[in-house]
């Protein structure tokens, strides 16, 4: 059978093509504006089309085009939205065959050569029609001197020429040409037009095909009105005369939805052993690994969204049964457990795709997925770890005041009796008391810390192996960093904020360890503890590029809430204020 042959089979795609703008499905707003237009001949020099694969750009151009150059059936009428299809201008524009319509695919025809041939000819006059149209479909694909020599002509081009322009990728269309063109985004297809769009078809081809099969083949086709039709004429091809869900699933690779729906039950109980018999199980029904995978990222994402907004339930192409379960999951789940499965599921993808086994990999991802469901949050973790006996005081901390630890500070009141000599005793017991409040070396470290001399307190820190102190007296062994004038420098800074002299004195021996190899110490224990708690195992565990960055004891938290929870006092003392 030859395809001259007016018997010969036609794809739905290209059978059911739109040929007025009463056909296209979806596109209410375009269609009403361009109605308006053509009303109120107010037509635009150039128009761009821009929408996803199968929403109708091409079609439209094509409609557009006959409408501009339609006569009617009797020869006398002007531009319509409703073309005849019937004058010899409609005929011949619907076979592609009109001189004066031409069609150029800018994915095959990027140059700037193939832009001069159209520029040369908008000069001269329509042979037959109305108009000349050009209709360059994939723009985006022309070269920037391509572009570049077609703005001139978009500009100003003759009254007898029209352009229109359709692309996926509107994005890459210089904004000198979008400027100069009436933009319409055409949508993508609403699933209750896209179901009632197949079910007309499928009626006018006498084919039995169930409403759940419309429904999967509807979500398959994602918006997309040429790939519906495209897996209709699939679909109906597969059932022989009567075509079912299972059929459309076993046809797209897909599983059966209420079992990935259980897939997703038993991930989330933890429940490794049934869910990878589950997968095995799909897959020798013929379910592709990958298509699984997406299905339960779908779910996820589903479930989300109901979660948050309850109405996108109400689906066309989820069905009741689905439906009430997925409400049920959005119920029952947290926000934080969805979005973890939803990160996993992206990576599980992508190893998948890239593995040279897809069953393999996709058994490793449900196994990783399992083995995380149950583990707790970040908030529960600290809960539990709060709950736990606290630590051993880490060494340095906590010594009695007048050690060289952090004490808790107290003013001196001495007490002066007269006498012989007394005003000398009372200067050194009035400098007594001034120092007085630098009870321990770490007062002395807060003094330079409230005085914000930062380079000092690095150096004091890690430098300063201390020996002894009492207030006004400090004796250390310096460590190989250290700068030859410390002592010198601290003391002047000390007696500068205090208004007392300090004797600062180098050794050679003896000294503890350094307040920043101590605070080291504390905090590689506390590190090391934390490491063996079987929680922080089983995370790390789970992730394995995960990392602690910050350890917060029981005493920290409590600190922080004390001091979240204490109003402000007045008149609090100040430790550094003059007496």
């Amino acid at each position: 059978m030859s395809d001259t042959d007016p018997k010969a089979y036609q794809v739905l795609a290209r059978k059911y093509r739109p040929e007025t703008f009463a056909d296209l499905v979806g596109q209410d707003a375009m269609v009403r504006t361009l109605k308006n237009a053509f009303a109120a001949d107010r037509i635009a020099q150039a128009f761009i089309m821009t929408g996803i694969r199968g929403t109708g750009k091409t079609t439209t151009a094509r409609i557009i085009a006959k409408g501009m150059n339609c006569i009617g059936p009797d020869g006398g009428s002007g531009p319509t939205t409703d073309p005849c299809g019937q004058c010899e201008h409609c005929v011949a524009i619907m076979e592609g065959r009109h001189v004066d319509v031409m069609e150029m695919d800018a994915a095959s025809r990027t140059g700037v050569g193939d832009i001069r041939e159209i520029i040369d000819s908008v000069h001269y006059r329509a042979a037959s029609a109305r108009y000349k149209i050009y209709i360059i479909d994939e723009v985006h694909m022309l070269s920037n001197s391509a572009f570049n020599a077609l703005l001139k002509t978009l500009e100003e081009p003759p009254a007898h020429v029209k352009f229109i322009f359709a692309t996926t990728e509107i994005r890459k269309v210089p904004v000198t040409v979008l400027s100069r063109c009436q933009r319409f985004d055409l949508r993508r297809i609403e699933p209750e037009d896209m179901i009632a769009m197949l079910r007309r078809i499928s009626t006018a081809e006498g084919a039995e095909i169930s409403d759940d099969a419309l429904a999967l083949i509807t979500r398959a086709a994602e918006g997309s009105a040429r790939d519906a039709q495209s897996l209709l004429d699939q679909a109906i091809s597969h059932g022989a005369g009567e075509t079912t869900a299972d059929q459309v699933r076993a046809m797209l690779g897909l599983a059966d939805r209420g079992r990935v729906l259980d897939l997703f039950d038993m991930i989330l109980k933890g429940d490794a052993g049934g869910a990878l018999t589950e997968l095995s199980a799909q897959y020798a029904d013929g379910a592709d690994p990958l298509a699984v995978l997406r299905d339960l990222a779908e779910i996820t994402h589903w479930v989300s969204v109901v979660k948050i907004t309850p109405e996108a339930a109400e689906d066309p192409t989820v069905s009741p049964d689905e439906r009430t379960r997925g409400q049920a999951m959005a119920d029952q789940l947290p926000m934080r457990v969805l979005t973890r499965m939803w990160q996993m599921l992206l990576k599980a993808l992508d190893e998948v795709a890239s593995a040279p086994n897809a069953m393999m990999a996709a058994e490793m991802a449900i196994i990783r997925l399992t083995h995380v469901a149950d583990l707790p949050s970040p908030e529960e973790l600290v809960r539990k770890l709060q709950n736990t006996p606290p630590p051993p005081t880490p060494p340095g901390g906590g010594m009695a005041p007048g050690g060289a630890g952090g004490g808790t500070m107290a003013r001196a009141n001495t007490q002066v009796s007269g006498g012989p000599g007394g005003n000398v005793t009372a200067l050194a017991v009035d400098a007594d008391q001034a120092l007085a409040r630098f009870a321990t070396f770490d007062h002395v470290v807060e003094l330079i810390r409230h005085n914000r001399d930062v380079k000092l307190l690095v150096e004091v820190e890690t430098c300063v192996r201390l020996v002894s102190y009492q207030p006004g007296r400090i004796e250390f062994v310096p460590t190989e960093a250290a700068p030859r004038d410390l002592a010198a420098r601290l003391g002047q800074r000390l007696q500068g904020w205090t208004g007392n002299r300090w004797a600062v004195t180098i050794v050679n021996d003896g000294g503890a360890e350094t307040i920043a190899e101590k605070r080291d110490a504390a905090e590689n224990a506390l590190r090391a503890e934390a490491l063996e708690h079987p929680m922080v195992q089983a995370v790390l565990s789970a992730f394995p590029k995960a990392k602690i960055t910050e350890i917060k004891t029981q005493q920290d938290l409590a600190a922080e809430a004390m001091a979240e929870a204490l109003p402000e006092v007045e008149d609090e003392w100040d430790p550094f204020e003059e007496d």
